[in-house]
């Protein structure tokens, strides 16, 4: 199998954290009230949760939760007393319902402290072939 590079910035790349996020929400199950994608710079995307919090996801520094304050599609989302899940950038979607019930009680790999696993201007460094693990495959 050939590894094919999305060439950032095009509609293809733009599209690309949506399959992993739509698989950590169906883990989160009705946990989840909304969610929607940010901007890019860096891309990310937003779960608000049930109890009017927020999980944040961002190619920089993973998921983030915290207590909604202001965002919407198309907006980066803005959080209060932020802890970050920790288990790296891209951490399984089986394992985020886990990580996030350790966040809330401030225990686990969580910490208030942002973690930056990477900068979103390295455009070539790998991750976007990360990212394509979660894309479906589509016959062509």
């Amino acid at each position: 199998m050939a590894i094919r590079h999305v060439e950032p910035y095009s509609d293809e790349w733009l599209q690309q954290p949506i399959s992993y996020v739509r698989q950590v929400v169906d883990q989160l199950g009705a946990e989840v009230a909304d969610w929607w994608e940010g901007p890019c710079d860096p891309r990310d995307a937003t779960l608000k949760l049930a109890d009017d919090s927020a999980l944040v996801w961002d190619e920089e520094s993973g998921w983030r939760l915290g207590a909604f304050v202001a965002g919407g599609r198309g907006s980066h989302t803005e959080l209060a007393g932020v802890r970050y899940l920790g288990n790296g950038l891209l951490p399984r979607p089986e394992r985020v319902p886990g990580a996030l019930a350790d966040a809330r009680a401030g225990v686990g790999a969580s910490t208030a402290w942002r973690p930056c696993y990477r900068s979103h201007r390295n455009c070539r460094d790998g991750f976007d072939l990360a990212l394509a693990f979660y894309t479906p495959l589509v016959d062509a």
